[in-house]
């Protein structure tokens, strides 16, 4: 299934180009916020929400996409976990990195047609990093690799958008300003991509191909990734882990771009950049970065 939020975050089916209101059916779960809503739903998914949202799909009225307004599948996520520099680029490394993560603003969250702002006079150049997005169904402490898939509920594109060359290097000076964390269109369950780790990640800018890589290519793979990151903190439903990029193929982000990512089954992410400072940079890819993060 496909599940997002849309208009004034109202929870939705998605199937092709329609969008069914699921309201109706959650009305039950105790929700101050839209994320705590489809926390609740993550949660009680298998016992109680998969038969009723596949009811819905045959009897409710569609509603084109077209139509709608799509939101963040996530509004405000409690975690996002970010690996860092995970990924082999393409062969280049011979051995993985040590493991890394950082924390990622749920601030910084944003969706499918909304704007990527770029803060004025920080940095030196902004990049898109197209990652996959794990998300967690099910409370995850000290998970066991091979019990790691049993905790995740779906799986979702992601944009960490970042900032290089401040004057202090810090992950979340550069990762966690408002609008660095695209993701969506919609939040697809597990059941729906049967390998997670052998599906392609695809990033445009302007319609011009940057990113594309498989995740097959990281270097700790899903199974280690939950394993440790739930070593140290405890994963709860609706948090998220991001799983690194492959830097080959990274590029500059500035004013009126249009950003589009698509990863194997999860739809296709779309955001603008606004820059109110008009900063250029060259385009196309960032050869130096990919460069020098492959050891070249």
């Amino acid at each position: 299934m496909k599940l997002t939020f849309f208009n004034d975050y109202q929870l939705g089916l998605v199937e092709d180009d329609s969008i069914i209101d699921l309201m109706p059916l959650v009305g039950n779960i105790n929700a101050p916020t839209s994320q705590d809503l489809i926390n609740g739903v993550i949660s009680e998914f298998n016992t109680r929400y998969r038969s009723l949202f596949l009811k819905a799909s045959a009897t409710e009225i569609k509603i084109p996409l077209s139509q709608v307004q799509l939101r963040a599948p996530l509004p405000r996520p409690g975690k996002i976990v970010a690996m860092a520099a995970n990924y082999m680029e393409n062969g280049a490394l011979k051995e993985p990195r040590p493991i890394n993560a950082f924390f990622k603003s749920p601030e910084s969250v944003i969706g499918n047609g909304d704007t990527v702002i770029l803060p004025p006079n920080l940095a030196t150049i902004f990049h898109h990093e197209a990652e996959l997005g794990l998300v967690i169904g099910e409370t995850a402490k000290d998970v066991q690799p091979e019990e790691a898939y049993k905790h995740i509920f779906g799986y979702i594109n992601f944009v960490d958008v970042s900032a290089r060359g401040l004057n202090i290097p810090s992950f979340y000076w550069g990762k966690s300003w408002d609008t660095f964390g695209p993701m969506g269109p919609y939040l697809v369950t597990a059941d729906e991509i049967p390998d997670p780790q052998n599906i392609n990640v695809n990033l445009w800018v302007n319609g011009d191909i940057r990113q594309t890589y498989n995740t097959n290519d990281m270097g700790h793979k899903i199974p280690r990734i939950i394993e440790w990151a739930s070593s140290i903190a405890r994963l709860e439903a609706g948090d998220i882990i991001i799983c690194g990029t492959n830097h080959q193929g990274l590029g500059a982000l500035q004013d009126g771009d249009k950003l589009e990512m698509e990863t194997d089954g999860l739809g296709i992410l779309s955001v603008l950049v606004q820059d109110d400072s008009k900063r250029e940079w060259p385009r196309g890819v960032d050869t130096e970065m990919a460069d020098r993060v492959a050891g070249r």
